[in-house]
């Protein structure tokens, strides 16, 4: 089979991925807690302002690589609520009920919760991002062996 890429950048790419997903989603964070970049603020018992809180803060620590798989699961949730709450109802088609970016940063973090947080990210530095290695096989370094399963 031929390959379209070398398989060295994947990891570029996951990297890549992770890290501006995480800077754009703080940003809408930002937007909502204090009005950052043209936005509005919210104030404190609105739904939205928890959604800010976890736009924000998840999206800092995704960029980062910090608890990448924790964050990237609660923004993923934030996302699907924020689908089905808001746009949804508008109507079916995610381009005209304006959910698009809603559903595409949901499938984002869905994904970097399975695949983790890749290696450049402070989880692999402090040693949190075990069990997974290139291609989801299991790491040799950190996988418990059949005894030890035992």
């Amino acid at each position: 089979m031929i390959q379209l890429y070398p398989r060295r950048f994947e990891e570029v790419a996951l990297n890549a991925l992770r890290i501006i997903a995480g800077f754009l989603f703080f940003q809408h964070g930002a937007q909502k807690l204090w009005g950052w970049f043209d936005g509005t603020a919210v104030e404190f018992p609105e739904l939205r302002f928890f959604a800010g809180v976890i736009e924000f803060f998840g999206g800092i620590l995704i960029a980062l690589g910090l608890f990448t798989r924790a964050a990237a699961f609660l923004a993923a949730g934030v996302m699907a609520f924020a689908y089905f709450m808001a746009h949804a109802p508008q109507g079916f088609w995610p381009i005209l009920n304006r959910g698009s970016l809603a559903a595409l940063y949901c499938f984002v973090f869905l994904y970097l919760v399975a695949r983790g947080p890749g290696v450049l990210s402070l989880d692999r530095v402090v040693g949190r991002s075990r069990g997974a290695g290139r291609d989801g096989e299991p790491d040799p370094r950190t996988a418990p062996t059949r005894q030890e399963v035992a």
